[in-house]
């Protein structure tokens, strides 16, 4: 066989304009890719939403930092009357006299509350009737007693202060998130009546919109409702912690009565 036929047979190398065109053909395919998700942005779901969304979501969003207010302040409270009983209760239970322990209760410039409030209303009552002239000793001990009661009404009443919010904003806020919702998908499907071709792209954005609007109606009753029946069960046991305290302060009250006779 001659050698030019031999050399016609080898393979020949590929021509050098193969490699421009597959560059090409990868920044094609690069640029046909879909792009990265960038994942739920909250804040711009809330800019684009319809006004009466945003409304919505304003007046959740003001009721859930008053929820919070309140929820501190209440805790502080309740921790501060639960440190004060348990103080008073030792001082009390300690045996000092109650006299000694009165006249401390009405130092000047000194504001006191809880268990004291009501021992100093008890006494103080009890002595201004029993310095009266013809006086039983019954009429002495009732009008300690309903000056213990008036003065445990008002420390339960600054103890329950602001938990009807709490209760409201539990109970009214998944609503006013859910109307926020239903008027949200309102407007997206009627901007679908101007479109020829509805798709789960054109619906799923307002629809996205209109949602947060109950995320945040339960954003803001979540903590509203724990907190609600956390406060409230420690102030109906701080109740039943003034009761007792008064029932036992008449018993002494008593005996004091019947040992003056």
């Amino acid at each position: 066989m001659p050698a030019s036929t031999m050399l016609q047979s080898l393979p020949q190398a590929l021509p050098d304009a193969a490699a421009p065109d597959a560059v090409a053909l990868a920044a094609t395919t690069a640029q046909a890719a879909p792009p990265a998700d960038p994942g739920l942005d909250i804040l711009h779901l809330v800019l684009h939403a319809s006004l009466p969304v945003q409304l919505v979501m304003a007046l959740l969003l003001l009721a859930s930092l008053a929820s919070w207010v309140i929820i501190l302040r209440k805790k502080r409270v309740l921790d501060r009357a639960e440190r004060e009983a348990d103080r008073f209760e030792e001082t009390f239970w300690s045996g000092v006299e109650l006299p000694k322990l009165y006249a401390a209760a009405t130092e000047r410039h000194r504001d006191i509350e809880g268990l004291e409030a009501i021992f100093e209303a008890g006494m103080r009552e009890f002595n201004r009737i029993r310095q009266r002239r013809g006086v039983d000793a019954r009429m002495q001990l009732e009008g300690a007693q309903r000056a213990m009661r008036a003065a445990t009404s008002r420390e339960l009443d600054g103890l329950e202060r602001n938990l009807e919010f709490l209760a409201n904003v539990g109970s009214i806020s998944p609503y006013v998130g859910l109307f926020g919702t239903v008027w949200g998908i309102m407007i997206s499907f009627q901007g679908l009546a101007s479109m020829k071709e509805a798709t789960i792209a054109t619906v799923a954005p307002g629809i996205s919109e209109a949602l947060v609007a109950t995320a945040m109606g339960l954003f803001a009753a979540i903590p509203a409702v724990w907190a609600y029946n956390r406060f409230a069960t420690r102030a109906e046991r701080m109740a039943v912690r003034y009761e007792t305290f008064s029932e036992e302060f008449s018993s002494i009250l008593q005996r004091q009565t019947h040992g003056d006779d």
